[in-house]
């Protein structure tokens, strides 16, 4: 994964992390996400637990949030076992004014996407260097080893630029927590996200693709340690 637990503090995502840790309350489930700004979230939770008892339970979208998680004292548990969450909290690689989102760069995108939609609110953490006005960023696509010759042959039909991404030239493809390629597809300017986000939805081949439009707040860390909130209009 491209993303880890930050070595060198950044003020922006800290801020941004630990406020929508705040809307964290005793007894929930809890959704955590990966990267390095829900990696401050993880470990403002943690502090809770340890200092003031804070009696949640939660659910991680990828191995780096899992340890993360076990190293801050944060008891863990499933789908499975919990199908409906409280909360989710996740970051994000870019989000627009309408606050859809583009998520990936760590390679957990499919199961964060299962763990938001299982969420009944679902947060982004992000420092400011996220957020855009449109959204011009490539596409993480999940894809399945067997079919990375035909997605790719899909979304250049569609206009897009595919690329396998790699860990490096030695080491091959990045491969996900459930064993599969990631291909990051560039579209330019996506117009309609929605749009997008159906019609990649169904392409043969797909597990998962980075566009997400069912984000409830977005939590934007600003660089005086500041916090905008913006919620999605109904």
């Amino acid at each position: 994964m491209k993303e880890r637990n930050p070595s060198v503090e950044s003020p922006e995502k800290k801020a941004a992390g630990i406020a929508a840790a705040e809307l964290v309350t005793d007894g929930m489930v809890v959704g955590l996400g990966t990267g390095s700004t829900t990696a401050y979230t993880i470990a403002e939770l943690g502090r809770r637990v340890a200092e003031e008892g804070l009696d949640i339970i939660a659910v991680v979208t990828s191995y780096q949030s899992e340890m993360l998680a076990i190293q801050a004292g944060i008891t863990l548990t499933s789908l499975a076992e919990n199908p409906e969450l409280d909360l989710a909290i996740d970051g994000a690689d870019q989000v627009d004014a309408a606050i859809n989102v583009i998520k990936g760069g760590g390679a957990a995108h499919t199961r964060e996407k299962i763990v938001s939609r299982s969420a009944k609110s679902f947060v982004i953490v992000a420092d400011e260097g996220k957020s855009s006005e449109g959204m011009d960023h490539f596409v993480p696509i999940e894809v399945l080893p067997y079919a990375k010759e035909l997605v790719s042959k899909q979304i250049r039909e569609l206009g897009g630029e595919p690329v396998l991404r790699l860990a490096s030239r030695k080491d091959g493809p990045v491969i996900s927590d459930n064993g599969n390629f990631i291909i990051d597809a560039e579209f330019g300017f996506i117009e309609d996200p929605a749009e997008m986000s159906f019609i990649l939805s169904q392409l043969t081949g797909v597990v998962e693709h980075g566009i997400f439009t069912n984000v409830d707040e977005v939590y934007i860390g600003k660089k005086d340690g500041s916090v905008e909130i913006t919620k999605k209009e109904v």
